[in-house]
């Protein structure tokens, strides 16, 4: 039986559609005074997967969850599987200065104590934070549903293949999984200090493989597709910055991916603006950039 949150209702109805399960219809409604108010409409299941992204409103989205989780086990179900596409608050895995709050644990300790038997997740921000619980915790990589949607919707059978480009160092593990998928070459930019007070953004050389003598080099992307990938894409000014470096060195065309989507201050306008073609996110959130889905990744990872 699949259960969808608020948050994550079409990504819930396909994975259901994929494993060939039940899907659960939940009301929820808010009373006047901005509580909300959760039902479970059908025949509660031994086994329950609850798929709920704790994007914004994070607050609200992350109550819903608890409330659907604990509503199950005290329906009868007696184990629940938790999906949460995208986890909110999990940036704060430990304490930066003293006095914050470390929120990613907090988050942790009060999934699993509603109840939760079992959590997947997709490119959490730092993957220690799953340390944090006591139940089998995953998380999993959706850079090869980004690959196979880029593969067969844009680089078909004899095109020529695109450059992949991670925004820093930080990327690059993505940018390498994605080019192995696809077949093509990756780098990732790099600031390089010029002088005491010049610092300067460069393509890096990478070398392709071990057993070859060629390089990815600022000339690679001369006349090239270039796709940027990413994790997370928030104000987008990590983005704005990269597209800018690729158009000075000659990129022919660039499109922006990430798994998670967030965009907030205008950050879609922002990508646009600076030379973008296309921003290609996942459905771990909801939006107007969510191209890729989720669902067979989810379905594969609950079989």
């Amino acid at each position: 039986m699949i259960i969808g949150g608020s948050s994550s209702q079409d990504l819930a109805a396909s994975v259901a559609r994929e494993l060939s399960e039940k899907l659960c219809y939940v009301e929820t409604r808010k009373f006047p005074d901005g509580e909300r108010y959760i039902r479970i409409d059908g025949e509660i299941e031994d086994e329950v997967t609850v798929i709920q992204s704790t994007g914004y409103p994070q607050d609200e989205n992350l109550m819903e969850l608890l409330f659907l989780i604990s509503n199950l086990k005290d329906l009868g179900a007696k184990k629940v599987k938790v999906v949460v596409p995208y986890m909110g608050y999990a940036r704060q895995e430990k304490r930066f200065n003293p006095g914050e709050t470390i929120s990613a644990k907090i988050v942790c300790d009060l999934i699993q104590a509603a109840g939760a038997d079992e959590f997947i997740t997709f490119n959490i921000h730092e993957e220690c934070v799953l340390n944090f619980f006591d139940i089998p915790a995953r998380n999993l990589s959706a850079m090869p549903s980004i690959a196979e949607y880029l593969d067969k919707k844009y680089f078909k059978k004899g095109d020529e293949k695109p450059i992949i480009i991670a925004p820093d160092k930080g990327a690059y593990g993505f940018a390498q999984e994605m080019s192995e998928i696809i077949g093509c070459d990756c780098t990732y930019l790099t600031k390089v200090r010029l002088g005491p007070d010049k610092v300067e953004t460069r393509i890096v050389d990478v070398r392709c493989d071990s057993e070859s003598e060629n390089t990815v080099n600022v000339d690679s992307v001369k006349g090239m597709h270039a796709i940027i990938i990413d994790d997370i894409i928030a104000t987008g000014g990590t983005i704005v910055n990269a597209i800018n470096i690729l158009k000075q060195y000659g990129a022919s065309s660039i499109d922006v991916c990430c798994v998670h989507a967030i965009l907030t201050n205008n950050g879609a306008s922002r990508i646009y603006e600076a030379g973008a073609n296309k921003i290609i996110g996942t459905n771990s959130l909801s939006s107007d950039t969510s191209r890729v889905s989720l669902a067979k990744a989810i379905a594969d990872a609950l079989r």
